[in-house]
């Protein structure tokens, strides 16, 4: 049963659970802060929430419905193709 998580992993599906852990983690911090708008900053984090969660779910049925090969390829070209935009756009500003 171990075996199969590797091999069920997506790129999205990382992403979603570090973003998810990232996003509770500083709003735990932020919340039990003094100042009250670390406070407020801390809920107003939470809000963030839905949207890796709403992308985990959508992960999830497309590796239900294709296989993990096929929606790891189409992640990678998404991936690449956001990674590629900030570099051109970091190169943009660069020449402003």
């Amino acid at each position: 049963m171990t075996a199969a998580f590797p091999k069920k992993t997506t790129v999205f599906f990382v992403i979603s659970l570090i973003s998810i852990l990232g996003i509770i983690v500083s709003s735990v911090i932020m919340i039990n802060q003094n100042g009250m708008n670390q406070r407020l900053q801390g809920w107003v984090n939470l809000l963030w929430l839905p949207l890796p969660t709403v992308i985990l779910i959508i992960d999830r049925i497309c590796v239900r419905k294709f296989e993990v090969k096929d929606v790891n390829r189409i992640q990678f070209y998404i991936f690449g193709t956001l990674i590629f935009l900030f570099i051109i756009n970091v190169i943009r500003l660069q020449l402003q």
